[in-house]
């Protein structure tokens, strides 16, 4: 029945595709989780009253926003020297991660902003009070009380990454968007597309369940 609707496809082929997938999206989340929690906390601490503070907040800003503005493919091309001088080739599942790090993170470092303005300030200003230091008030009352937030931002970020994965593909990066692209469209074989359509589906329904399991889980309100 299978081999019936899809013809075209090889199980090897998929395998390793979704395995490259996995692997792309995996690494990438774990380097967007830190670089968008270190972005964001820039962009809450520095957002006070002081020159200093405001000329560090319009730096940071600035670099996020401009790097949220660029549309994931263009990103890719012009990472591809920093791609290269950095992992050693510009192919391969990766080569795709800096360009899915670097264009995942500064979406991420929104969501993780948001996240702790929403902690509420009387526990800051409790913290505070009884002589915490900026690093405990971030360890032991920011980070914990908005981390709800903060797994419910990297889930909805790991999803995006999942479809950047796909597009990264397309110019050679592995996965199940190259075996789309270059097995599937190129060869006009649609059946491999739709076998990989579904896999993609399946790993975001994965993504999603781990991350809803995990929020609710921690969520003690």
């Amino acid at each position: 029945m299978l081999r019936e609707l899809f013809p075209n496809v090889v199980i090897e082929d998929l395998v390793t595709a979704t395995k490259e997938t996995f692997y792309m999206t995996g690494i990438s989340v774990l380097g967007t989780l830190i670089l968008g929690i270190i972005l964001g906390l820039l962009l809450f601490l520095t957002d006070q009253k002081g020159k200093t503070y405001k000329t560090m907040n319009f730096i940071v800003a600035t670099v996020v926003n401009v790097f949220r503005a660029i549309p994931f493919i263009i990103l890719i091309l012009l990472l591809f020297p920093f791609t290269d001088w950095l992992m050693g080739t510009i192919r391969g599942p990766k080569a795709a991660l800096p360009a899915l790090i670097i264009g995942a993170a500064p979406f991420y470092a929104r969501m993780v902003e948001i996240a702790l303005k929403e902690v509420d300030k009387g526990v800051i200003e409790a913290a505070k009070a009884m002589g915490a230091k900026t690093s405990h008030v971030v360890y032991k009352v920011l980070l914990p009380e908005s981390m709800p937030a903060l797994i419910s931002g990297i889930t909805v970020t790991a999803i995006s990454l999942i479809s950047y994965t796909a597009m990264a593909g397309a110019i050679g990066a592995g996965g199940l968007g190259d075996l789309a692209y270059r097995k599937g469209f190129q060869k006009w074989d649609f059946d491999v597309v739709l076998a990989c359509t579904i896999l993609i589906v399946i790993i975001v329904f994965i993504f999603q369940f781990i991350g809803d399991f995990l929020s609710k889980k921690i969520d003690k309100r």
